[in-house]
């Protein structure tokens, strides 16, 4: 297990996690969802029983099937929908916000200034 944990130590992109697991991916999910994906593979992580019992080629099946998911969970939906992190738990959705209060917002900031 030590050696495996070195290699994934190693990695730091979901691109290379992707990659060191063999999972076939779409480029442009992975950058839209990069982050998105690994806190979501770290959350399968946490969640799951029995791990640290695995031997290596067992923990490498386990962590290759926990990864997939969490970029199948990109593919068929977004980062607003599965909210991942906080700001989109906290957001409760969707989240709009009108010109208009932009437009003052940047008034304010350039009078305050002045």
């Amino acid at each position: 297990m030590d050696d495996l944990t070195t290699r994934l130590k190693a990695l730091s992109s979901a691109n290379e996690f992707l990659e060191f697991f063999g999972i076939a991916y779409d480029e442009h999910v992975v950058n839209v969802n990069r982050l998105h994906i690994l806190k979501r593979f770290y959350q399968y992580l946490r969640q799951a029983d029995g791990l640290a019992g695995l031997d290596e080629v067992a923990m490498f099946t386990r962590y290759r099937e926990l990864l997939a998911r969490a970029y199948q969970d990109f593919t068929t939906s977004d980062a607003a929908t599965e909210k991942v992190f906080k700001v989109f738990q906290d957001a409760g959705g969707t989240q709009h916000v009108q010109v208009s209060r932009l437009r003052d917002s940047l008034a304010e900031r350039r009078t305050a200034r002045a």
